[in-house]
């Protein structure tokens, strides 16, 4: 700032003549240029000799070393009252070390997010590319498309770091299972299914942290799958997440809530897990040894640091009142296998729990190299980062046209079509000459990207996008999306007028949000009266578009032949307008497919949310959950979504037996066996390949999602079908491609028993896809 000031007042001291207005103006341009290099050069960096030669000979300064003995040499010249500094979000500095303080938390969820302490927005990078919310991209099923906009979202974080605008650790993606449709937080995660959430975390996860440099031991940023786990309950009906208990069997654990989890620590070799806030079967998932050490850090293998959601740890004493004394909070879950808190609960009382003899420090070293490590493998240690393989990245490489396009891109390839009479969609632009817009959500900003965002590059609502393309009259028919009365006359007379009509409804986070469960699955207050209306009053065909994070059940607009098209575009990011204008009027053909189930009303009517468990009861008439499980009627079912084109499969390839190797002795040689053990001898190299023909029958070109299923032989109480695999293919009109996919016998086609122990299941599959399907017989 200083310097600021002296050039400012040379330069009015060389040109005394300089206006009040100019010489503000030259200020104002000082301004910008010096924050937009003080980020690096005002900044302390850990180990940068230039600046504080005094590091030079240290250890843990000592790039030439490997990574281990760096952060050896560290944590040996720590106090314990420093090492404690490391064990919190906003760890402290060790000036007598030239460590400066970090900030842990930073969130980039779908775009680097405005939440967390970590980053913030200024002048000198005033916004990020807001991508879809999560739901919405993973209706694209496009598993290159996920780790392409990781890639985007990990260059702008990096950027702004370099800024002194963010940080290099960020807490997502979120990939809990979507349970229940009520869950306000669904919108964060990849849906229901356990393979296309863990697809969704490891290639996100590879985009944020890979480098381009091909190095496996170093980050670009550090990602975060969270929450650790079987936590998809915030607040329903007086029961919330800070007291609640989830009861959850061995079997659904194994083959519904962790698998993502456990895809993202071995396949994306995530940098941190974090734990929930809820206890599972009695235990608060941050002071489980079990799950911590035992399976993350044990069985996963996790290179990288466990953290707890924030304020977890105070929860578990303070509000579950899980141990007497804040001291044996602290001990306890340290012990488990904590390795940082998001919050000061272990800075307040650690050095407390040691003195007591509660913990000891070599748990607290462990915690810390932990920490140190991923600081290290982000090069915090390596001095100034402009020297750095990012160190060129500055404020010009956030909201790039390119960034910005691949936003609106995102967002067309996850819009799904879920309802289109007869050549009602696509809109013909030289046809439509006029076009009611009516609803709460029709000139929107904030609702379009949803929860855990930063602030957008620009927007365009789907007001503005369909505005550009034809004359429009806009109503919004409710004040907000709580709709307590529905203003039917003006919404009536431009719809009765217009070409043909488009009615934007749904949520936002005032319905559905973090700590903000649903009760029903109705649209809000008076919108299903507004749509009636207003499609028995239009003219020509109507178009509605559902904007929500969660299903809805809007049976009443699926079976009324006035509503033409349905949409639903989730929450679609800051070029929302623009994607949906795209789909309407066929400058895109839609090609995302429901990442989740859209149960009727009935449904949640008989489930509460706090059951947790995935597979039917027959006995009390529990229905189940999702499409694996659940079998009773639905609105729309996962996987679900209509194109303005036709594809055809055909089988080309797939194996009608195969047969598992047992060693001599085995007692499924001798005796009828209904499955077998995954064990490593008998599962190595057991594949096999499944081609198929995709044909596009049309005279349109389009995206198409090709869903490989099976269902099991009926042991273990099985899912009546899961998803194995899906591929995501773009043909020309009348074009054609072959589609193979790679199963793994032991991991693809197994099943969990009771016991949470994975089976294969002897007998019959069939395999599916769409309407065609193949008998396959495993046996021994």
């Amino acid at each position: 700032m200083a310097a600021k000031i002296q050039l400012a007042m040379a330069l009015q001291n060389r040109a005394p003549k300089l206006s009040v207005f100019t010489f503000s103006f030259f200020f104002l341009l000082l301004s910008l240029c010096f924050s937009r290099s003080s980020g690096q050069q005002g900044m302390p960096f850990a180990c940068d000799a230039e600046s504080n030669p005094a590091v030079a000979g240290f250890g843990f300064c000592n790039s030439s070393l490997g990574f281990e003995a760096r952060v050896e040499d560290l944590v040996k010249r720590l106090t314990l009252t420093e090492k404690i500094g490391f064990l919190v979000s906003k760890a402290g500095s060790v000036t007598r070390l030239g460590i400066p303080k970090y900030e842990w938390w930073s969130e980039a969820l779908h775009g680097v997010s405005r939440v967390g302490q970590g980053t913030k927005f200024s002048t000198v990078v005033p916004g990020a590319t807001s991508f879809p919310q999560v739901i919405l991209t993973a209706a694209s099923f496009n598993a290159t498309l996920f780790e392409t906009i990781g890639k985007v979202v990990s260059t702008e974080a990096r950027a702004m770091y370099n800024a002194g605008l963010a940080g290099l650790t960020f807490w997502s993606p979120n990939v809990n299972i979507f349970r229940d449709p009520r869950w306000g937080r669904g919108q964060e995660t990849p849906g229901e299914d356990p393979l296309l959430s863990s697809k969704y975390a490891v290639s996100y996860v590879r985009g944020l942290q890979q480098r381009e440099d091909g190095n496996p031991d170093h980050l670009k940023v550090a990602a975060c799958c969270k929450h650790y786990t079987a936590y998809d309950l915030d607040n329903w009906k007086g029961t919330d997440r800070f007291h609640f208990n989830a009861v959850v069997s061995p079997q659904d654990l194994e083959d519904t809530f962790q698998p993502p989890f456990k895809s993202c620590v071995i396949d994306g070799n995530v940098a941190s897990v974090m734990c929930s806030y809820n206890q599972v079967n009695g235990k608060p998932t941050c002071a489980d040894p079990d799950l911590l050490a035992g399976v993350i850090r044990g069985q996963w293998k996790l290179n990288g640091y466990i953290v707890s959601d924030c304020d977890s740890v105070e929860v578990l004493y303070n509000k579950q009142h899980y141990t007497k004394t804040p001291e044996e909070a602290a001990a306890i879950s340290i012990s488990a296998g904590l390795d940082l808190d998001c919050g000061n609960f272990l800075g307040e009382h650690t050095e407390a729990a040691v003195t007591a003899g509660l913990v000891n420090e070599t748990a607290i070293d462990r915690a810390v190299s932990n920490n140190a490590m991923t600081l290290m493998r982000l090069g915090f240690f390596d001095g100034n980062p402009s020297k750095q393989l990012y160190g060129t990245l500055g404020p010009n490489d956030v909201c790039t046209p390119e960034n910005q396009e691949l936003a609106r891109e995102a967002a067309r390839q996850g819009i799904v079509l879920l309802k289109n009479s007869p050549k009602s969609l696509p809109l013909s632009p030289s046809a439509i000459k006029s076009l009611a817009v009516i609803g709460p959500n029709a000139n929107v900003t904030d609702t379009m990207i949803g929860n855990y965002a930063g602030i957008p590059c620009k927007y365009t609502t789907p007001l503005q996008g369909l505005s550009a393309i034809v004359s429009t009259s806009y109503q919004p028919g409710c004040i907000d999306v709580a709709c307590v009365s529905a203003q039917l006359d003006e919404a009536k007379k431009i719809a009765a007028s217009a070409d043909a009509t488009v009615l934007v409804v749904g949520t936002n986070q005032s319905i559905e949000a973090e700590s903000r469960d649903r009760v029903d699955l109705n649209l809000p207050g008076q919108q299903a009266l507004l749509i009636t209306e207003v499609a028995k009053a239009s003219k020509g065909p109507v178009i509605l578009v559902i904007m929500t994070g969660g299903g809805m059940d809007v049976i009443f607009a699926k079976n009324d032949d006035k509503i033409t098209s349905i949409l639903w575009v989730g929450f679609p990011g800051e070029a929302g307008g623009a994607a949906i204008t795209d789909v309407i009027f066929g400058s895109f053909n839609p090609s995302g497919r429901l990442p989740m189930t859209w149960y009727p009303q009935s449904y949640v009517e008989k489930v509460p949310m706090t059951d947790m468990r995935m597979r039917p009861d027959a006995s009390t008439g529990y229905p189940g959950r999702t499409y694996r499980f659940y079998k009773g009627e639905t609105v729309y079912s996962f996987g679900d979504g209509l194109s303005y084109t036709d594809f055809k499969h055909h089988l080309v390839q797939a194996p009608k037996m195969v047969s598992i190797p047992l060693e001599e002795g085995h007692i499924c040689r001798s005796s009828k066996c209904y499955s077998l053990d995954v064990v490593q001898e008998s599962c190595q190299n057991l594949g096999f390949e499944v081609h198929l023909r995709v044909k596009n029958l049309g005279q349109r070109s389009g995206s198409h999602t090709v869903f490989l299923y099976s269902s099991p032989p009926s042991v273990h109480n099985s899912p009546q079908k899961h998803l194995l695999g899906f591929e995501k293919v773009s043909l020309g009109a009348g074009g054609e491609t072959v589609v193979q996919f790679k199963v793994d016998v032991c991991k693809d086609l197994s099943v969990a028993d009771e016991t949470g122990s994975r089976k294969v299941a002897l007998g019959l599959h069939v395999l599916h896809v769409g309407t065609l399907k193949h008998s396959l017989n495993i046996g021994v």
